[in-house]
């Protein structure tokens, strides 16, 4: 019956598992999280019984990923985005460039080539912004400046991703011998030119223009006394904006909605509009970690065990490390080198992408593409463990300084 109806199918089943497997976590005294995912697992083709639609499934969790980051754009004001950017985009971008590094040496060391090697590094150079924000929100610090630092950092990180996923096709699409191969430098820079210039032309008009519109458009829905039109104006900001920054600028759907978020931001009634979503955030959020489990070959660990080990320790150690180094270099404090280093400890969505995109261009094997997919998870697992050491140590500034 299900193979008629997938997606009905898919929820339903997806969040029976999921609440399931996340109450028996919290009993246990664990994240939910941790519960998602393996539901998520339960659900994939890799285990017997019901196998959901994997496609599907990435779609949802899209829409979670627009939600949440939606939401986390209410929280912010262009001043605070102007604050954060002496810490956010320095050290994003060395931090990028440390673990990409090292995942390159690693990769290059296991007998692949170096170009292979650097999109296996890009992939677990990016943390998941959902990820990350569910721990800073279960610790409190979701609107603390420690917080909002980290979140800057995290955009900072999709702003690079984006302008790889238009570079790298461009750079290793031209591996033929023709002569239009041999003149392919320049496109390469010019294509990563007109990405970047995208990017700025959307952020450009949405902080110009949106930061108008959106409030206007919001208070002329409250007027109408519809708290149904309300949450329809909302939901159609978030996704019509993320879909079209998408489209039209080749922006992600998560730094589309984001910017969505900061110019409702500039409205009156946007706490009343961050109530509004926070139902629906929770539920496509969890679809967005089912999605992750349902990725997961279990037997990559029978088969690569310590290469799995070795990619988990780039991502929780060497990316930690290089973070938490990188903020004190910029003389800030413990309290924030810490949260930082913790909530990069993890890679997610675009961690997929990449290698999606890498197996496509002939440059990434499938078993790359599952080391990183088991990385993800692992990492995901092991990530609210490093917030409970900070939160024991007192180190959270749980509200904004």
């Amino acid at each position: 019956m299900h193979d008629e109806t997938p997606l009905i199918a898919l929820v339903a089943i997806g969040l029976a598992f999921a609440f399931v497997c996340g109450f028996i976590a919290i009993r246990l005294k664990s994240s939910p999280i941790i519960g998602y995912l393996v539901a998520g697992i339960i659900m994939g083709p890799y285990t017997p019984g019901f196998s959901g639609d994997a496609h599907l499934a990435q779609e949802l969790a899209e829409i979670g990923v627009i939600l949440l980051m939606f939401g986390v754009g209410m929280h912010f004001s262009v001043a605070d985005l102007w604050a954060m950017r002496t810490v956010s985009v320095p050290g994003a971008i060395a931090q990028i460039i440390v673990a990409t590094a090292l995942g390159s040496c690693v990769f290059h060391l296991w007998g692949w080539s170096w170009s292979a090697g650097l999109v296996f590094g890009l992939a677990l150079s990016t943390a998941s912004t959902v990820v990350m924000l569910r721990a800073l929100e279960s610790c409190n610090a979701l609107d603390s400046a420690d917080g909002k630092i980290t979140i800057g950092w995290t955009i900072v990180e999709d702003v690079v991703m984006v302008l790889a996923l238009v570079l790298l096709p461009a750079f290793f699409g031209q591996n033929s011998g023709d002569a239009e191969a041999h003149a392919g430098g320049a496109s390469v820079w010019i294509s990563f030119g007109i990405a970047l210039g995208k990017v700025a032309l959307f952020i450009a008009l949405m902080l110009l223009f949106g930061t108008r519109l959106f409030p206007w458009v919001l208070k002329w829905v409250d007027r109408t006394g519809s708290s149904e039109l309300f949450t329809l104006a909302v939901v159609t900001m978030a996704m019509g904006v993320a879909y079209g920054a998408s489209e039209l600028f080749g922006c992600s759907f998560a730094l589309g909605a984001f910017f969505a978020g900061v110019v409702v931001n500039q409205s009156d009634l946007h706490h009343r509009a961050a109530h509004t979503l926070l139902p629906l955030q929770h539920s496509f959020g969890t679809l967005f970690f089912v999605a992750i489990g349902m990725l997961f070959d279990p037997m990559i660990l029978a088969r690569e065990p310590w290469k799995v080990l070795m990619v988990v320790a780039i991502i929780v150690i060497g990316k930690s490390l290089a973070s938490f180094g990188i903020v004190l270099l910029l003389r800030k404090p413990l309290s924030m080198a810490l949260l930082v280093s913790a909530a990069l400890a993890q890679i997610g969505e675009f961690s997929f992408i990449l290698a999606a995109l890498g197996v496509s261009l002939g440059v990434l094997s499938r078993d790359a593409e599952s080391l990183i997919i088991a990385g993800a998870l692992i990492s995901i697992l092991l990530n609210p463990l490093g917030f409970q050491v900070i939160r024991r140590m007192g180190l959270i500034k749980p509200t904004a300084s």
